[in-house]
């Protein structure tokens, strides 16, 4: 059974679905999908992905504000660890930094960051890592902050295979969603072809990032297949090892039992 590391089940389009999120999950199941973990982007709807994970016994949440939701937010490092420490939270963010989109908030997302990266080594949980343009400063924070001591991953992974290594040493994980498939993603499948089997996630980032040969259709967790069957190809390894291997990264990441 695969695992969809990263989605954002409260915002999917359930059209395709009768309008369930009950049958979105089922489909994921049918499709060899068996664990999701629900990521949070505000403090807006951290409840709801909480709510999510306590319906669904294999899904689990995290707790956080993505770098480009940072207007108005007042996380702190005693708020975060309060919410963290529900029993079905595995995780802090997701957070980081994104200057593609949004670069005038900077000195926002360095603090909203930082107080996350604060959070998760008090609660020791894992980080969720966004970041876009913005290389140096993701990882001399994390380096500052010692993120070390909780590791994480660095979702929808689109950087250099550089900056993969430089956070693989610092105990974090890489993950890659449904660009890895598009046609202009030459150099990232070059960096997923690298990474080694025991390091890689893979994702949805559902409802975005529609992997082929379905983009142009709303996204979910059963799409993460699509993800995985590319991988394993590019590593020349059987998509069951690839599987098994992927959801075994996963628990351990998050600490949770594989059952």
């Amino acid at each position: 059974m695969l695992v969809d590391s990263h989605c954002h089940l409260d915002r999917l389009d359930l059209t395709p679905f009768a309008g369930s999120l009950d049958n979105a999950i089922e489909a994921a199941k049918l499709a060899g999908v068996g664990k999701c973990l629900c990521v949070s982007i505000n403090s807006q709807n951290q409840q709801a992905v909480i709510e999510i994970a306590e319906k669904y016994e294999h899904i689990h949440a995290s707790v956080g504000v993505h770098p480009l939701y940072t207007k108005g937010e007042t996380a702190s490092v005693e708020s975060l660890a309060k919410i963290a420490k529900h029993p079905k939270v595995v995780a802090i963010g997701e957070t980081g930094l994104d200057y593609f989109y949004d670069a005038e908030s900077k000195p926002q997302q360095l603090g909203l960051f930082r107080t996350h990266i604060q959070a998760a080594v008090e609660v020791d949980l894992p980080l969720i890592i966004h970041t876009r343009d913005a290389r140096q400063d993701t990882l001399e924070l994390l380096k500052k902050e010692q993120a070390n001591k909780v590791g994480g991953v660095l979702h929808c992974f689109t950087e250099s295979l550089e900056m993969a290594e430089a956070a693989m040493e610092m105990g974090f994980y890489i993950s890659f969603s449904g660009i890895v498939t598009f046609n202009n993603a030459d150099s990232l499948r070059e960096v997923a072809k690298a990474i080694p089997l025991d390091r890689i996630l893979v994702e949805t980032d559902s409802p975005y990032l529609t992997p082929k040969p379905y983009r142009g259709k709303p996204n979910s967790p059963r799409h993460v297949v699509q993800v995985a069957e590319l991988i394993a190809q590019l590593k020349q390894v059987e998509f069951e090892h690839f599987a098994k291997a992927t959801s075994h990264n996963y628990h351990r990441l998050f600490k949770i039992p594989e059952n």
